[in-house]
């Protein structure tokens, strides 16, 4: 049985597949930054805080990272209206990445704080710089530099997880998929297309943060 490739009905739904590509940059962009600042704040708390704070936090990442990003979406969709909260759809999905992705750049912000030479922090507090001037002129740039690769993966994998926000229909770009494959029955050209494009955004993403890394880092 021969098949035929068939692609036209497929781009027809550009429009369609185009909002889906907004939508998945929307919610990638919306956990990067969220996630960064969670990832900040409790590596933080996790290094420098009193030990109740650094239990806590270390509950909130092996809890996060030990559970499947499926199943923190449902209870947040699904599970929150049972106790009052109804959300939407794609604030449920913002919620569940950005709390997803905090726990894992939380452990790669720890790990390049404690990467830090404690020889140069001492060396920062007998110049007389207080806690705070010490990790922001000391501590910040040398762990950022040794943390940023393994940030930029944790970003592009949280991008191509974002797909599955659309098991609570959102419309991101795998939903958008879903639906021309429900419209045109062209299985094989739509999933392509959509392979296509994930790989052109991780593309995307990595060359801007191969950018921003010679920029910040290689440059100065």
């Amino acid at each position: 049985m021969k098949y035929g490739l068939q692609f036209r009905d497929v781009f027809a739904a550009w429009e369609s597949i185009l909002e889906g590509v907004w939508i998945t940059l929307l919610l990638s962009g919306v956990a990067m930054i969220g996630g960064l600042a969670i990832g900040v704040l409790c590596a933080a708390a996790r290094v420098y805080g009193p030990g109740w704070l650094r239990r806590l936090v270390g509950a909130y990442v092996e809890i996060i990272r030990n559970t499947p990003l499926l199943v923190q979406l449902f209870l947040i969709f699904f599970g929150l209206p049972s106790l009052g909260l109804r959300l939407d759809g794609l604030t449920a999905a913002m919620i569940a990445l950005v709390i997803n992705l905090g726990a894992y750049t939380t452990e790669i912000v720890r790990a390049g704080l404690e990467a830090v030479p404690k020889a140069q922090i001492e060396a920062g507090h007998s110049l007389g710089l207080s806690g705070l001037q010490v990790f922001r002129y000391i501590v910040v740039f040398p762990a950022l530099k040794a943390m940023f690769p393994a940030l930029a993966s944790q970003f592009v994998l949280m991008m191509l997880a974002t797909s599955v926000v659309s098991q609570i229909s959102v419309q991101d770009l795998f939903h958008a998929a879903s639906i021309v494959q429900s419209r045109t029955f062209r299985d094989f050209e739509v999933y392509t297309v959509i392979g296509v494009l994930y790989l052109s955004l991780a593309f995307a993403f990595r060359g801007l943060f191969a950018v921003i890394y010679r920029l910040a880092f290689v440059q100065r």
